[in-house]
């Protein structure tokens, strides 16, 4: 019984780092493309009022 308990336990702690290191790519690249629309959006409202 506990062979299986320490089975589980593994293969839920490797999913879990595996869903961990998505979600961190999947938000850093959330964040660069945030940053990027901002940018571009003061650029174009700069050229706007000049």
């Amino acid at each position: 019984m506990l062979e299986k308990v320490y089975k589980s336990m593994r293969s839920v702690g490797a999913a879990n780092i595996v869903i961990g290191v998505i979600i961190m790519v999947v938000g850093v690249a959330a964040g660069i493309m945030a940053i990027v629309g901002g940018a571009r959006l003061l650029k174009s409202k700069n050229e706007l009022t000049i």
